[in-house]
This record gives structure tokens, sequence and C-alpha cells, in this order.
């Protein structure tokens, strides 16, 4: 089969090796895009990152499609409909870094709520002041987990070791694991209101897009801090912006933003002309302003970015493929 892997490094260019002589592979560091894709319309199996946009428009330009092999967890940069009505299999990566990306969650949070950053700066400068740079305990503080998959559970047993008290939102609670690990399901409002830290797990779906907009950032204690290692769009990232210059929340973690294919390619957001039409204009907008805020810390979606992690996403994936290519697709979610 015609194999095309997307958003590769050099690495991962030799690991796809193995899958030859058998098949045609070619490894490229571009995303499948609406610009990109004409030059791979014979490929019979993709393999994208979560860069790359797989909308209906993309995906109808591969006519010998047989599978989406995403080198992620998350699948919302693909479109599982048009996957489902046209036949090609859909698998992902469901388990490669659960305790990869809660320990991130809590690399953010003790930058935040220590003043890390600021505070080598300051010596890397030569000011050794310590004004301003008061911090807060995790002990004894409560930390509201939205979403307690393989990482918001990895997130609470951390958080257990700092002695937090744990209270957590989901769709499909699991008393028993509750029980087990030591923390108590509440409503997502009871949570909002009661947590010092809130910090976020869930999938990009319909149900949790702008899950945390203007409502819910008023039901959080004044002074809370917000994590979010999950998606961008989880949170409605103006009334994010809002919520901090208004004081309601005392800082923000985020490893995630939304659009963020359009600040890794640096559009010029203030001329309309310059953002490709599909991108949001008032997130962009919003994500940039959040930028400057010295309350906020945001890395580069670098939460899964470790060598035994990334090792383990292209292990899975080449599994997924030769898995399909036997008749035996595994990993699939469309």
């Amino acid at each position: 089969m015609k194999v095309a892997v997307f958003e590769t490094e050099q690495w991962e260019h030799e690991a796809c090796l193995r899958l030859q002589p058998d098949h045609a592979v070619t490894c490229t560091h571009e995303r499948l895009t609406g610009d990109t894709v004409v030059k791979y319309a014979d490929a019979e199996i993709v393999s994208p990152f979560v860069y790359s946009r797989l909308d209906a428009g993309v995906l109808a330009q591969l006519p010998r499609l047989k599978l989406v092999a995403t080198r992620s967890t998350g699948h919302d940069h693909i479109d599982l409909g048009y996957c489902r009505a046209h036949g090609v299999t859909v698998c992902n990566v469901p388990d490669y870094g659960d305790h990869t990306v809660a320990e991130h969650a809590f690399a953010l949070l003790l930058a935040v709520s220590r003043h890390l950053v600021e505070a080598v700066d300051r010596t890397r400068r030569g000011n050794f002041s310590q004004s301003g740079l008061r911090g807060f305990d995790l002990h004894g503080r409560t930390l509201g987990v939205i979403g307690t998959g393989r990482i918001g559970r990895r997130v609470v047993g951390i958080a257990k070791g700092f002695g937090m008290d744990v209270v957590a939102f989901d769709i499909e609670s699991n008393e028993k694991t509750a029980h087990r690990m030591g923390f108590r399901y509440a409503p997502l409002d009871d949570i909002l209101t009661a947590a010092d830290v809130v910090t976020l797990h869930v999938p990009a779906t319909p149900q949790t897009i702008g899950l945390l907009s203007d409502r819910e950032f008023g039901l959080m204690k004044p002074g809370a801090v917000l994590i979010n290692t999950a998606r961008g769009n989880v949170v409605d990232v103006a009334a994010l912006v809002r919520a901090l210059a208004g004081g309601r929340l005392a800082a923000a973690g985020l490893d995630v933003l939304p659009e963020e294919p359009a600040i890794r390619e640096e559009a010029e957001i203030f001329r309309a002309e310059a953002v490709p039409v599909a991108y949001d204009l008032r997130a962009l907008v919003a994500n940039h302003v959040l930028l400057r805020f010295p309350n906020v810390i945001v890395t580069p979606h670098n939460a899964y970015n470790t060598d035994g992690a990334i090792q383990r996403i292209i292990e899975t994936t080449l599994g997924n493929i030769e898995a399909f290519v036997r008749g035996e697709p595994r990993n699939v979610v469309a």
C-alpha cells in the first residue's frame, strides 16, 4: 500500500522504514491540508499528527484512502463522519503518555504557583529580589479535575501525593475508582465553585467545546487557577481573557490554545485578509492577548513531548498500520 506520513522528524522517517519493502512509504514534514493534499492523492494510508486538518474537503481528494492512522489520542482534526460514510477506518494512539501529560499539568501548576518563570528571569538578570514572588502551597488546596480518563486519573494520583483534596467531574463517574484513589465526584458547577485549581482532561467533542466560558468562570472561586493540557477549544479563550483581566482568575497554565496551526504559522492576525478562512479571528486575537499576560504560562502543545512518549506514539502507529493491513484493525475510533 501507499503510505504517507505527515508532520515527521528525521528519526520518524527512519522508524517508518520498517514498513518497507511491503509498502511504499513517503514521510514529510508537511501537514496534510487542502494546500498539500494534491501531492498525496494516491495515498491509501495517511498518518497525520494533530496539526493536519482532515476535513471533508481534504479527505475527498484522497479517493484511494482506506486508513487514517493518527499519531495522537485526540481525533478532532479528522472528520469522522466523512470517514464512516466512505468506509475509511480511523485509528488512534489511546495510551502513550497519560503520566507524561499529567506530569506536565503539574509542571504548569508549579510554575504558576511559585512564579518560576519570573523568578528565573530575574536571577538571570542578576536581580535576586523576592518582591512579588510569594507563591502558594498546593498542600491542602482543592483540585478540580474535569475528566477522569487515563490522564485525569494520573493527575489525581499526583495531586494526592501533594496532599491536595481532589474533587472530579466526568459524564461517566466511576465510584469504585474514586473510593480507591481517595477523591469524590461532584457536579461541574460545584467543582468550579469549590476548587482552588481547575485542570482540564477532556477530549474536544461537540459537548466539550466551550465547556468553560463566561458563566463558568463567573462560578469559579476568586483567585483560582486554570490548567489546560487537553484541547484549546474546550475553553472560550475570549472569556478566559476577560476572567484574567477582571481578576476573577489569578493565573492560568496552558499547553493548548484554539487555532494553534495559525499561531504556529505566525499569521498576521490584524489583517483579516491574511488569516485563512478556516481560522477564528476572535480566537487568534485572544490567543495573542493571553501570550502577553504576566500571570499566564503558555507552552507549545508540549505536554506529550518526552523521549518515551514519542517512541510509544510511533510504535503504536506503525503497529496500527500493520494490524490494519493484516485485516485485524485495532485502536479503531471510526
